[in-house]
Parts: C-alpha cells; structure tokens; sequence
C-alpha cells in the first residue's frame, strides 16, 4: 500500500486507543512525565494537536566544527590553531587572558576566509585597544569579539573595573571594530553549568543581552555571539537552542534591529565524570548532536578527560573526531530544519519561548537583569532549581552511568588526576555573589577519591 492509502487517525482516536490498552489505568499518571522543567511530555503528539510552529531561521546545514585554544604564547597557539585547522577544524576560538597579545601574530597564517575566529577578550576592552590596528577587521571579514563584562561580574563576583568604565569600553570597542562580526556576547553556558533550568537559561540569557541593547542600541553590531551549554536532555536541548532564536528575534523587533543570534554550542560539565570517564564521550555525542540539530553555528565539543587532564592532542583528537563523523558521515549538516514536522519538539520549543518569555517579562518589571543580579534574586532562584535537580540524581530518580547506577568499585583515578575536577574556593571581597559553575557528581566523586 501507498502511504496515501492508509487512513488517517485523530489524536482523539489515537487516546481511545491508548486508554483501551491501558485497560483501566490512569492515562496522565502512566504515560505522561512530569519534567522538572515544569512541561509534561505525553506519549504522543499529533498535527491535529499541535500549535502552529514558531517561526525559526533554521540553519542546521550551516555550523563549523570549532576549537578553543587558550593563548599563553602567541606562536604555540598559532602554530596549535593551523594544526588543528589541517584536520578539520572549520572555526578557532582563542581565548586571551592578557590584551598584550599580539593579534596579527596569532592570527598570522590563518588567511581562509572560510574560518571563523573568536576572540574572547578576559580583561577590560580599553586595553585592548591601544593594543590592537582596527584595520585587522576590516581584512578578516570572519572574526568575532567575544565581550561580556556582565557575564564576567556574573562569574568572578565583580566587574573589570566598574559599571560605568566597562560599558564605555565597549562603547569604544564597537566604535573602533568596524568590519567586526560581534562586539559584545551572552555566556549562557554559565547559567547551565551552575544549574539553572532550562527555562531559566533562555530567561536570564535573553534579559543579560537586553541589558546590551538598552546600552549600544545605537551601535549594535552585525551579530550577537550567545554561549550555550548543551545538556542530556536530547529533544529539550533541540527545543532550547530553537527556541532561543526566537525570544531573539522577537526582542529586537521591538527595537527595529537586525542583529542576529549567533549561537556557539558547546556540551555541559554538569552532568560529566571523572569516574567511569569513557561515559563522557557517550554524553558529548548526544549534546552535540542535540546543538547540530538546534540549528548552532558552531559547536565546540569538549575532551572526553577535560575535567581532569590537562590540555593534550590525544583528548582533542576525540572530540574533533566526533564532529567530524557527525558533520561529514552522518550527514547531520545536510538539512536546512531536520526537525521540522516534528510535532514533539515543535511543542517543545513553543512551550519554552512561551515560559522562557513570562520569565523575562517578570525580571523587567523588576528592574531588569542587572538589579536582580545585583540584590541576589538571579543567584537565588538558579540555587533553587539546581538543589531540586541535585535531590532528583540524589534520590535515584535521575542518574548518572558510573556514579549512581553501574559503579566499578575497582577504579582508581587519583593518580591519574592532573587538574583539580572540583570547585574552587578563593575567598575574596566581591561586589555580588558569583554564580558558581558545579558538576552533579562531586559530592560523590570526592567521597571515592577520599576512599582510594
């Protein structure tokens, strides 16, 4: 038969169906799961009953296998980056912690319009410019700056210097970088990793980059870089990443701007290990798979021994490899919206928008992201959720392979530990309460490592 020829079912009919088998069974109390994201998941979707979709600009056939690489010495990083370039990579993200940095040194070699580059800038934006020839920009049409003073006071507790110098500095950076990709960023990665929802991360990350249009409205640039942290979850991180484009695109319309969501994905260490750390390997695949298909543009996958190795060629060439057979033999960039017709995740993401949206409506009536940051409202509210998913691993109701569930009591992996895997604790005076980035595993971790 022709798939034409079968006759079509109403999800009315498919439920009937269901609650016949059920044989008296609750319905909801079976079949449907109750996230913690506070969206129920029912065992089936159907057209009849789905919401129209949101309109996306889906590009899943357009992301770049990308690479950190932190600069301590201009020429091994450089030397690192063509090598990394020659097997694959498409996009460089070099991370700079000093503005002494000679750019055209870095960058030297690396002529291929093709290649995207990333600059994160880890120090004030006004030393970066005394330092640097603008005209750079102009000739590589394919850098990007990556600049978040607010994500800096997020993480460290503090600003570079103070509010007032470190917006002017950008000011002045979005000023001198004509020909620039993007000026200023939105670490949302952070939210993530310090466990946030779902929801929570697009709020919070849509009213951190509101505070940026209220500042450069007027000098904003081509293109907006938003960090992303990829969980487990494989169709609530699709949905996530989709939906983030659009509570995007909905917020600049309001501003009559252009700017588009550039999106770097990049998987979790949230729900990553030190034990059992093969397993990490298995976890990056479906994230970046999940950022793939969420429509990123470029994804940057991190070694299966991050946590607890220091940077080494045999960890990249994993993670490399990863991309590589997920963009050149699984064909994951061959689909413009592989995920269209999807009823479930289509649902998914309208749920998100919609819930993400009335939680960035709130923040502004309270003031705005900053004020919420500054009294702790932000920090708190991440606290709670992250406990409540904490108690979840906890109590067995969700688990980790290796830490909760098929532990190999035998493994040691003290010495094989060359960075510490857990927080750290540096005491100091700081203007607002850090979000603190913490793995679900490091109670556990440290009681197995304190045991060996």
């Amino acid at each position: 038969m022709k798939f034409d020829e079968f006759e079509s079912q109403s999800s009315k009919a498919w439920k009937q169906r269901i609650q016949y088998e059920l044989d008296g069974a609750d319905f909801n109390t079976n079949l449907v799961w109750n996230s913690l994201e506070g969206i129920d998941v029912k065992p089936f979707y159907h057209a009849d009953s789905s919401e129209q979709p949101l309109a996306i600009p889906h590009q899943s056939d357009g992301w770049k296998i990308g690479e950190y690489i932190y600069v301590q010495n201009t020429k091994s990083a450089n030397k690192k980056a063509l090598k990394c370039l020659s097997k694959g990579t498409e996009s460089i993200y070099f991370i700079l912690p000093k503005a002494s940095i000679c750019i055209d040194e870095l960058l030297n070699g690396i002529v291929d319009f093709t290649v995207r580059i990333y600059l994160e800038l880890n120090f004030s934006t006004a030393d970066f410019l005394t330092k640097i020839d603008t005209k750079l920009f102009k000739s590589h049409s394919t850098i990007f700056l990556v600049n978040d003073s607010i994500g800096h006071l997020c993480k460290s507790g503090n600003w570079y210097k103070n509010k007032l110098k470190d917006f002017s500095d950008t000011l002045g950076l979005c000023n001198a970088t004509e020909g620039v990709n993007s000026v200023f960023s939105v670490d949302i990665a952070l939210y993530q990793n310090a466990g946030a929802s779902m929801v929570q991360q697009l709020a919070y990350g849509l009213a951190h980059a509101h505070e940026y249009i209220l500042e450069y409205k007027d000098v904003m640039p081509d293109q907006v870089v938003f960090k992303v942290a990829v969980g487990g979850n494989y169709f609530f991180e699709i949905a996530k990443l989709q939906a983030l484009r659009w509570l995007w695109d909905s917020l600049i319309k309001d501003y009559d701007l252009s700017a588009r969501c550039h999106i770097i994905a990049e998987p979790s260490k949230r729900n990553k290990t030190i034990y059992e750390y093969n397993m990490n390997m298995l976890r990056t695949t479906t994230e970046i798979m999940s950022a793939a298909l969420g429509s990123s543009d470029t994804i940057i996958n991190l070694p299966y021994d991050v946590l607890y190795h220091k940077d080494n060629e045999f960890g990249r060439r994993i993670s490399r490899n990863q991309l590589l057979i997920l963009k050149h033999e699984s064909k994951f960039s061959a689909v413009t919206n592989p995920t269209m017709g999807a009823y479930y995740i289509e649902e998914l993401t309208n749920q998100f928008a919609e819930k993400a949206l009335a939680l960035f409506k709130d923040i502004e009536k309270q003031g705005g992201f900053l004020k919420q940051l500054i009294d702790g409202t932000i920090q708190k509210k991440i606290k709670e959720y992250a406990k409540k998913e904490q108690d979840s691993f906890d109590n067995n109701n969700q688990e980790l392979v290796g830490i909760h569930i098929q532990q190999n009591i035998d493994e040691k992996i003290k010495a094989q530990l060359e960075l510490y895997p857990f927080v750290k604790h540096q005491p100091r005076k700081t203007l607002i309460e850090p979000i603190i980035a913490k793995r679900i595993a490091e109670s556990i971790e440290k009681k197995r490592l304190g045991n060996e």
